[in-house]
């Protein structure tokens, strides 16, 4: 493992029971990149997350993170999943939410000063510090998707990985997203699971296809040809060019 390496996988491969998900997967990714992660439903990218953080082994090959075993590194990983589940009836507050992501650190404890003063940073870093003592419930789905971000940087991360974080938000809430992590990925490594190929790849350094078998490619090779073999040929691809603010855009 090169020194800016922190994330690398070696013939990797696994499966659920007798079906396979992964088969030899080759990668790295390097320090302070940012990283989309594309393919079909089921072709295994949540399970390929899950194997970097460490929840599940491989039957076959490694998986290191920062020159180590993955899940003696997963306190230094943030992990937003695709689905947050909570009882809409339960009134936690937005701080409550992020608090979450120090419990780790705060097993048999309170909470500290000190853990609500990372926990109202990273509300500020996705700008919803003002909404701290607000319910969870009462938020919109862009906010809760920002809180859920929150949530993962009170962990204090080196790496951020992101399972389809701009789910079921509008374009606009999903290009403010995306500033946010441009500007997370400053000083951290961030990995993301997105469909929304035409906005990912305007901030991206390369791109992890994965069905089945997992092949890398820095973000300007990703064309038609590689879309079909991913997707199929019925799949189409939907690019937003345009600038907020200015009432100008296209599709195509």
């Amino acid at each position: 493992m090169n020194a800016s390496t922190v994330i690398e996988c070696r013939d990797v491969s696994f499966a659920f029971g007798d079906v396979p998900v992964l088969q030899g997967a080759n990668f790295r990714i390097e320090e302070r990149e940012l990283v989309a992660m594309i393919g079909p439903n089921g072709g295994g990218k949540t399970t390929l997350l899950k194997l970097i953080l460490g929840l599940i082994r491989p039957d076959s090959g490694t998986v290191s993170v920062f020159g180590a075993e993955s899940a003696s590194a997963r306190s230094r990983i943030g992990y937003m999943p695709q689905y947050a589940h909570h009882d809409p009836l339960f009134p936690v507050t937005v701080l409550d939410v992020v608090l979450m992501g120090r419990l780790e650190r705060r097993w048999g404890g309170p909470y500290l000063r000190s853990d609500r003063e990372v926990a109202l940073a990273a509300l500020a870093e996705v700008g919803l510090v003002a909404l701290a003592k607000r319910l969870f419930q009462n938020l919109s789905g862009g906010q809760r998707q920002r809180v859920l971000i929150a949530r993962a940087l009170a962990t204090e991360p080196d790496i951020l990985l992101l399972d389809e974080p701009t789910a079921n938000v509008d374009i606009v809430v999903e290009t403010q997203f995306y500033e946010i992590l441009k500007q997370l990925n400053e000083r951290m490594t961030i990995v993301m699971v997105s469909h929304d190929l035409g906005l990912v790849s305007k901030i991206v350094d390369k791109v992890i296809c994965v069905s089945g078998c997992v092949r890398v490619h820095p973000t300007g090779e990703i064309d038609a040809r590689i879309i079909e073999e991913m997707y199929g040929p019925d799949f189409c691809m939907v690019r937003h060019d345009h600038a907020l603010g200015t009432g100008e855009g296209g599709h195509e």
